[in-house]
């Protein structure tokens, strides 16, 4: 049928799908055994609420099954992707992925502490860092007492190790 015979109230714009956190394309979706578990106890979430949506109003339930497939899509496709990393077996004196990391920078007595963890499990109000960020690639391989050059735009700022954990 042609559009030009629809009414207008009856056309549907395609609901906008937001994207998950970034993931540089070629990059391994490394994930801590606990990110695995967040990944798909969310998609368990997704998938009660997707079965439970209301049908009262046909046009808003295919519009919110539209954007809960879409999400549940990339969601599962990041989960297919993902590649299973236990900090427990990283080196225990270099940071690596799922290494808790404390350092200062040498202008300032104050410590920071943060975990290396996957895209999806980051959360900076927690110190969760994706291990792609700028900083987390930075200490990336480097030792406690390591001191390194990290570049913040064009300021330029020395970051020194101070201390690396792994949860076990």
């Amino acid at each position: 049928m042609s559009r030009g015979f629809v009414k207008e109230g009856d056309q549907e714009e395609t609901p906008i799908i937001p994207q998950r956190a970034a993931l540089p394309t070629g990059t391994t979706n490394y994930v801590t055994p606990r990110g695995m578990k967040l990944l798909q106890t969310e998609r368990e979430q997704m998938e009660h609420e997707r079965a439970t949506l209301p049908t009262t109003d046909e046009q808003q339930r295919r519009i919110e099954l539209a954007v809960l497939n879409g999400k549940l899509d990339l969601l599962n496709e990041r989960i297919a992707s993902a590649r299973i990393l236990d900090p427990a077996t990283q080196p225990k004196d270099e940071v690596r992925f799922g290494a808790t990391v404390t350092y200062k920078i040498t202008s300032s007595p104050t410590p920071q502490t943060f975990q290396i963890v996957g895209v999806d499990e980051a959360d900076v109000a927690n110190r969760k860092i994706a291990f792609v960020a700028p900083i987390a690639v930075a200490l990336t391989g480097h030792k406690a007492g390591d001191v390194v050059e990290f570049k913040m735009g064009a300021e330029s700022r020395k970051l020194e190790i101070v201390g690396i954990r792994y949860a076990i």
